[in-house]
């Protein structure tokens, strides 16, 4: 990657970051239900018992919404729409009629009598009004079958019966013609040329009647005055407490100003948002950069928290179920199982932070939240088997109950108020936890991230392609396991990922498996399958051992992060044997550089770059003629300084500090590897057997 595409991609990421906590800080918003100050407890639909609850201030007892609804209804039964005659309409069809009648037309060829007729007939209709047929049809089907007539500043109630529509007009004219005149004649006339609707519907002074007819019914039934007793502690809530309950919260709400969503609570959400957003934010861009500048591990984070603050708020704003069913524990275990536990315990305060916002009761909400998050975080410490996530359920199902019997035995002072329904709310939460198994699964799929779970089954040797790998490459497997456990030794000193290491040693050879018998650790004593092949074939071959292992790893589908050591445990160096073989044989000659240069990429990760180390350490240490501590020594310090200068570690984020520790740890461990044996002594004066004894 040159340097151009380097800034390129920076600038990318420095603007893809922004811009996804900006899409999650508006989604979550938008997404703010409108909330009150009457407080729920657990329980959904429960007031929370503090005892004795009187009336704060007077207050109307409001009916409720479908009782409302339906006595609103059958009063609109009696409403009557308001209608007004358009004068202009029978001017103008009559004046169109008068000049059609001294043109060549059809009505030109009529009879004066017929003319006269037709003409008189309009007018008459035009009086009664002609409306259109769906209003028509409409009050035709009402109750009162009327409407209101406005003339001026008057309104008169008409029967619909009274008007007509297009059809009926010209019926009318058709079926009233006077008998010794000819209906063909007038049919032939298109005399429903001239019909048009004059009576028009007036829909400003019809809705301020409907909702003046509307008002008329009151909105509530009663009212409750100041200190009047509202229910005590342990009374039974019938359905006239309901709606009191229900109308000293819509006032109360009224009264803070909450009914609706205004310009400064939309502003006042946002600066909320926004706050927990930019600590989140900082706290990535200051403690894990590494995270911040990796897309996928941005996206999937913002992704986990938004889910759950919008699964919150959908859930409070239609009031579906208890917000206590919410697993929002999946969210640390999700996070802890795929980034690290500071970034998941940081990212779910910001989640329990968010959605206390949006809960009733959110002080009990978030010292049980936070509570269960820690648990979380401690039981899954350690996170190398699923049967962690399992035992961790369980650990967390107790933290709610503990913290809830707690809760209420401090605020209410009495065990007695325990609402056993809340144990079922928690037990389903549970149940939700328990599925983050194969949500897990699920997500490693989708994101192609790789858990700490995954890496341990992947490393068990009684894998099928690490068993093959044994029998077929005995030596390569043996040494394998020594660079897995080099490697493991170095990523616990600096801080890498052990468990990746460990994993990804194990399979970093498994193209040897192909032409094992080419490689040194799996050949016997006086065999040598490269004798007579040109030194370019010999390193063909060995260098294949790369390609072929990113083909079986893909065939076994073994994760990317896996494929990743495989391509870079020789980065893009040249196999030094044949390629200073082919020099010395070849003096003079311009040797072509592709045919002797692993395909890389080099290392990009701490975790690739110890896996290159080690590989190298391991390898050549078995070709020491001695094994003391200056040798060893030596041996360390010579192969990984030259990976240094040859540049194979400049895209690893690994510092001389940590190069400096990995060279001790490997001189350590080859030293208790190759440590000097005592030789046993021989014994120089064996004692005479004593003789057996002769009866």
């Amino acid at each position: 990657m040159n340097q151009k595409s380097k800034r390129k991609f920076r600038l990318k990421t420095h603007i893809f970051v922004p811009t996804l906590f900006i899409l999650a800080i508006a989604l979550v918003t938008l997404l703010f239900p409108r909330q009150g100050d009457f407080r729920y407890s657990f329980s959904e639909g429960k007031p929370w018992q503090y005892g004795l609850l009187t009336a704060p201030f007077d207050f109307p007892i409001y009916k409720p919404v479908e009782q409302l609804k339906a006595e609103r209804d059958s009063i609109l039964r009696f409403y009557e729409p308001y209608y007004t005659i358009d004068e202009e309409v029978e001017k103008n069809a009559i004046a169109e009629f008068d000049a059609d009648v001294n043109l060549n037309t059809k009505l030109s060829n009529l009879p004066p009598d017929y003319i006269l007729y037709l003409r008189n007939g309009l007018q008459k209709i035009y009086r009664s009004g002609i409306m259109r047929s769906d209003d028509y049809d409409k009050i035709f089907a009402s109750e009162t079958q009327s409407l209101r007539l406005k003339k001026g500043n008057l309104a008169e109630s008409k029967s619909v019966e009274m008007f007509s529509t297009i059809k009926s007009a010209y019926e009318q004219l058709l079926d009233n013609t006077p008998k010794g005149m000819d209906v063909e004649l007038i049919r032939m006339a298109d005399i429903n040329r001239y019909l048009r609707e004059n009576i028009v519907y007036d829909a400003s002074t019809s809705e301020k009647a409907r909702e003046e007819f509307i008002q008329q019914v009151s909105p509530s039934s009663g009212m409750v005055q100041a200190g009047e007793r509202i229910i005590d502690q342990g009374e039974i809530v019938n359905a006239q407490t309901y709606k009191v309950l229900n109308s000293l919260k819509r006032v109360t709400e009224e009264r803070s100003g909450r009914t609706g969503k205004n310009g400064w609570m939309i502003f006042g959400q946002l600066i909320l948002v926004l706050l927990q957003f930019g600590a989140f934010y900082a706290f990535l861009l200051f403690f894990r950069p590494n995270e911040f500048r990796n897309r996928k591990n941005a996206t999937f984070m913002m992704l986990v928290i938004t889910t759950f603050v919008a699964l919150t708020a959908i859930t409070c704003q239609l009031n579906l179920f208890n917000v206590y069913i919410i697993p929002y524990a999946i969210v640390t275990i999700l996070i802890r199982t795929f980034i690290d536990s500071h970034t998941a315990l940081f990212a779910s305060l910001i989640t329990i932070v968010l959605c206390s916002l949006m809960v009733p009761f959110p002080f009990e909400f978030i010292v049980i939240q936070i509570a269960v998050a820690m648990v979380s975080i401690i039981m899954l410490k350690e996170l190398s088997e699923r049967y962690q996530l399992i035992r961790s359920s369980f650990f967390i199902l107790l933290a709610y109950s503990l913290m809830y019997i707690g809760l209420v035995m401090h605020q209410e002072g009495n065990i007695n108020k325990i609402d056993p329904v809340v144990f079922i709310y928690f037990f389903i939460n549970f149940i939700f936890i328990l599925f983050s198994y194969s949500l897990v699964y699920l997500i490693e799929k989708s994101f192609g991230f790789i858990s700490g779970v995954s890496l341990i089954e992947l490393s068990n040797i009684n894998k099928p392609l690490l068993k093959e790998l044994s029998e077929k490459a005995p030596g390569t497997f043996q040494h394998s396991l020594q660079v897995s456990n080099l490697g493991m030794a170095a990523a616990m000193k600096i801080g890498a990922n052990a468990s990746l290491i460990r994993t990804g040693a194990l399979y970093h050879d498994i193209g040897k498996m192909v032409n094992p018998a080419f490689f040194t650790e799996n050949q016997s004593p006086r065999m040598n399958p490269h004798a007579g092949l040109p030194f370019e074939e010999s390193a063909r071959i060995i260098i294949n051992h790369v390609k072929d292992g990113v083909k079986i790893a893909q065939k076994n589908n073994l994760p990317k992060q896996i494929i990743d050591f495989i391509e870079t445990h020789h980065g893009t160096s040249v196999p030094k044997y044949f390629y200073i073989s082919w020099k010395n044989a070849n003096p003079g000659k311009e040797i072509n550089e592709e045919l002797f240069h692993y395909p890389g990429p080099n290392p990009f990760s701490k975790e690739t770059a110890i896996m290159m180390m080690a590989d190298a350490v391991e390898a050549a240490s078995r070709s020491l003629p001695e094994y003391s501590e200056e040798s060893i020594r030596n041996l360390v310090e010579t192969l990984i300084d030259s990976q240094v200068a040859e540049g194979y570690f400049k895209l690893a984020p690994i510092t001389f500090r940590d190069i400096a520790m990995i060279k001790e740890v490997f001189q350590q461990k080859l030293q208790t590897i190759y440590h000097t044996r005592i030789a046993y002594p021989a014994l120089e004066n064996p004692a005479p057997s004593k003789p057996e004894s002769v009866e």
